[in-house]
C-alpha cells in the first residue's frame, strides 16, 4: 500500500498515531483506496511533517561513498575509511520538509551546501534489543530522503548535528511505501539528479550495514518508537566527491527516486 495521506476516522489524527495503529485502521483504508484522489488535485506533505524524535542517520555506509569522503577533506570525525561500526547521528524533526518545498541554503554561511539521496525507514513495531533476525518484522515501511549537508559546518563542529540539523536540511517523501510490497529492501535502487544531471545510481545491495543490522545496533540502547524513521545513507556521487566540489546554490533542483517508492525534487533557495 502506498500511503500518500488519507482521512481514516478519529483514531488516525497523525501519521505516527496511524502507524500506531494500523492493524485496526487497514479495513478503512482500504475502502478509501477504492476511490482514490488524483495526485495533481491534492498537495503533498511530508509523510511524517513532524517526528515525534530526531531523525536517526547513518554516515557512510556505502563503501563507494566511504571513500569518497575520506577523500574529500571533509571527514574529521575518524580515521578509517570504512567504519567498523554504524556511524549513527540525527537530525531534528524542524528540519523535515515535503517535496516541491525549498531547501533554504541561505541559512548555511559557509555556502557548502550538499546533497545526500537516501533511502529511509519508517519504525512500525517499537522495542528494545530487537535482533537483526526480527529486524524487518518491525518496519512499517520505506520512504525517500534528502540528508542535506552543509559540509564546512559539519567538518567545523566535528559532532554533525549543526551542519546536517539546518531547517529544511531533509526532505522527505513522496509517500511511505508499506513493507508488505517491499519484500527485499535490498533490491531497491536509488537515483539523484541536479538540473536533471544523474549524479547517484545505486542499489540498496551496496550497503556495509544493511537496514536490520542498524535497527539492531540502534534499538540495543534506544527504544525504537513507531513511527521513528531510520536515513540508512547515501552513496557515492555527492557534491564533495568532485574536484572541486560542486555545492548546491540557489536556483538549482535536487530530485531523488527510490524505486516502488517513488520521486521528491526540491528547489535551493
Amino acid at each position: 500500500m502506498r500511503l500518500l495521506k488519507a482521512e481514516a476516522g478519529e483514531a488516525a489524527t497523525s501519521m505516527i498515531a496511524a502507524i500506531s495503529s494500523w492493524k485496526s485502521l487497514t479495513p478503512r483504508l482500504e475502502g478509501l483506496l477504492e476511490a482514490p484522489l488524483a495526485l495533481a488535485s491534492v498537495t503533498l506533505c511530508a509523510p511524517i511533517p513532524r517526528p515525534a524524535r530526531n531523525i536517526f542517520c547513518v554516515g557512510k555506509n556505502y563503501h563507494e561513498h566511504a571513500k569518497e569522503f575520506a577523500q574529500s577533506g571533509f571527514d574529521s570525525t575518524a580515521k578509517e575509511v570504512v567504519p567498523e561500526a554504524p556511524v549513527v547521528f540525527s537530525k531534528p524533526p524542524s528540519a523535515v520538509i515535503a517535496t516541491g518545498e525549498t531547501i533554504l541554503g541561505s541559512l548555511d554561511p559557509t555556502n557548502s551546501v550538499d546533497y545526500e539521496g537516501e533511502l529511509g525507514v519508517v519504525i512500525g513495531t517499537g522495542g528494545r534489543g530487537i535482533s537483526k533476525a526480527a529486524a524487518l518484522g518491525h518496519v512499517f515501511g520505506y520512504t525517500v530522503i534528502n540528508d542535506v549537508t552543509a559540509r564546512t559546518l559539519q567538518q567545523k563542529h566535528r559532532q554533525w548535528l549543526l551542519g546536517k540539523g539546518i531547517d529544511t536540511f531533509c526532505p522527505m517523501g513522496p509517500a511511505i511505501l508499506t513493507a508488505d510490497e517491499v519484500p527485499d529492501p535490498a533490491k531497491l535502487t536509488l537515483k539523484t539528479w541536479v538540473n536533471g544531471e544523474l549524479r547517484q545510481d545505486a542499489v540498496v545491495s551496496d550497503l556495509i550495514f544493511d537496514i536490520p543490522t542498524l535497527i539492531e545496533t540502534i534499538s540495543s540502547v534506544i527504544a525504537l518508537e513507531p513511527g521513528d524513521v531510520i536515513a540508512t545513507g547515501t552513496p557515492v556521487g555527492v557534491g564533495i566527491g568532485f574536484n572541486p566540489p560542486k555545492f548546491l546554490v540557489k536556483g538549482d533542483r535536487v530530485a531523488i527516486e527510490i524505486s516502488g517508492i517513488g520521486r521528491i525534487e526540491n528547489p535551493v533557495g
